[in-house]
């Protein structure tokens, strides 16, 4: 231990004391939260005293001493609660303990409600109990914890120190839970799906590899819900959805985390557009719910989530954006043409519908601001998606975009098994060829295909940017709260 901070080694000299003499309480009975003592006594007027008794709990953020008279402030994350402690009427024993408290130990507290001479809603102190000593100092004033990276990877004192990460996680929760809600008064049921599979099936992403040793195999994480959740509905489970968390080997940025959660849902004898009444309906009441509201401020900018949201299919979009009129119909060298005057670099095997599709993520989805459906996708980048009816080169599929960002991506589910055949066996030339993140062959959600899947729509929402969005914040890593981060040596750190 001689290595040990100074500040370190003399929080744990008074840790060996407290063992020595018996240890620390395994439970503690507490009466009332920092919160209902505000909500029930917030209204005492300036040097109040009552008779009315209490015990709090929770962790001592800040401690004064004037004298005989100490004032401590405990949190408990209700809210924050101040402790009196005068040695006059306490008794100077109380009184040396409280003195003898570091700051981020965990106290239990109790004594009688007063408001002191400045109006501060406070416990004047008559017994005291030290829960836990905190063998580590606090950042002081958050010096040290500044930096997204550091408050990512020590969420615990980021917890402790920052309340505005504390709304931020608590609006992840009300968020979910709301979404949850949502769902369930719309006659969805939820289930669970496998993480674990012998090929990660169900989008275009590249997933993380692991072996089974039981079965001696090579298994991946999943990378979506969405070919299990339809095997559901093929088993004649009508409305389905689940929250989980998916898994894809990819990169790291602001709004992108190996490890995310997804909402999926798919409803029996819906279409795209069921879709996007049930995201105009949702998105507005979860907004509501976490926010109070329906209008929000966004990166400095206004946003209003309440429907009805704008519809526009793709080639409109990329159309207006660069100047004029193209189409599918439109000769794949001009459109390589207007590509590579955006700066795209071209495949010579790209397709029209490849080319729009990638001159609308480069040119047209980051100046969208106000929530919009962009439809209608070409099929070579669609391989779930059903056909549209009057033109078989695009689907019946929508991405809710908002603030230049993805948050729903939805259509009218393929339900041709032998259409599905032959756009798996295209996304399979293509990693053939080298794009390690085209889908592969998935034959048995073939042949559940091939037992009937009745006319079905279905979506999938990332619930993390959602959260960015309700909340406010514009790296992912402030909504996660336990991000993937690369590994660091935590001695060398100490150091």
């Amino acid at each position: 231990m001689s290595s040990e901070h100074p500040l370190v080694a003399a929080r744990r000299a008074k840790h060996e004391k407290v063992l020595e003499s018996g240890g620390y309480p395994t439970r503690f009975e507490r009466t009332h939260r920092a919160a209902d003592v505000h909500r029930e006594h917030g209204d005492l007027p300036p040097g109040t005293e009552t008779d009315v008794r209490v015990t709090v709990a929770g962790r001592l953020m800040l401690h004064r001493s004037f004298g005989k008279l100490q004032f401590g402030t405990v949190d408990d994350w209700s809210a924050t609660i101040q402790l009196f402690v005068d040695a006059g009427s306490a008794g100077q024993d109380l009184a040396d303990r409280f003195e003898d408290l570091d700051l981020g130990d965990w106290v239990g507290a109790s004594g009688t409600v007063m408001t002191t001479r400045k109006g501060e809603l406070s416990v004047r102190v008559d017994e005291l109990v030290l829960l836990q000593k905190a063998l580590r100092p606090l950042p002081d004033k958050w010096k040290g914890l500044a930096d997204i990276e550091m408050r990512s990877r020590r969420r615990y004192i980021d917890l402790m120190v920052n309340r505005e990460s504390r709304e931020v996680a608590l609006a992840r929760i009300q968020t979910v839970s709301e979404l949850r809600r949502q769902f369930h008064e719309r006659g969805f049921v939820e289930v669970e799906t496998p993480v674990l599979l012998s090929e990660a099936t169900g989008a275009n992403a590249r997933p993380f590899v692991t072996w089974h040793n039981a079965l001696n195999q090579e298994m991946q994480l999943r990378i979506a819900t969405e070919l299990y959740l339809k095997r559901l509905v093929v088993g004649g489970m009508e409305r389905v959805f689940e929250v989980g968390r998916i898994f894809r080997n990819e990169g790291i940025d602001s709004s992108h985390n190996p490890e995310f959660t997804m909402l999926e849902a798919y409803q029996a004898f819906a279409d795209y557009r069921d879709m996007m009444e049930l995201v105009e309906g949702v998105l507005p009441a979860v907004c509501r719910a976490v926010t109070g509201g329906t209008e929000i401020i966004y990166k400095d900018r206004e946003l209003s989530l309440a429907a009805p949201y704008r519809r526009a299919s793709m080639v409109e979009l990329v159309s207006e954006a660069v100047g004029w009129g193209i189409g599918l119909d439109t000769p794949v060298d001009e459109l390589a043409d207007i590509a590579r005057d955006h700066e795209i670099e071209v495949d010579p095997s790209w397709t029209a519908g490849k080319l729009i599709s990638e001159l609308y993520e480069e040119v047209v989805e980051d100046s969208i601001w106000e929530p919009t459906f962009v439809t209608h996708y070409p099929v070579e980048v669609s391989p779930l998606a059903r056909r549209n009816p009057d033109d078989p080169r695009v689907t019946d599929r929508f991405e809710l975009v908002i603030a230049g960002a993805e948050y729903v991506n939805a259509f009218s589910e393929l339900n041709d098994a032998d259409d599905q055949r032959a756009r798996f066996e295209e996304q399979a030339r293509a990693r053939a060829a080298g794009d390690d993140e085209a889908h592969p062959v998935d034959l048995d959600y073939l042949m559940a295909l091939e037992y009937g899947l009745p006319p079905t729509g279905g979506l999938g929402l990332g619930v993390d940017r959602l959260v960015m969005l309700l909340t406010g914040q514009e790296h992912i890593r402030e909504v996660i709260l336990f991000p993937t981060m690369k590994a660091i040596d935590h001695e060398e750190e100490e150091e």
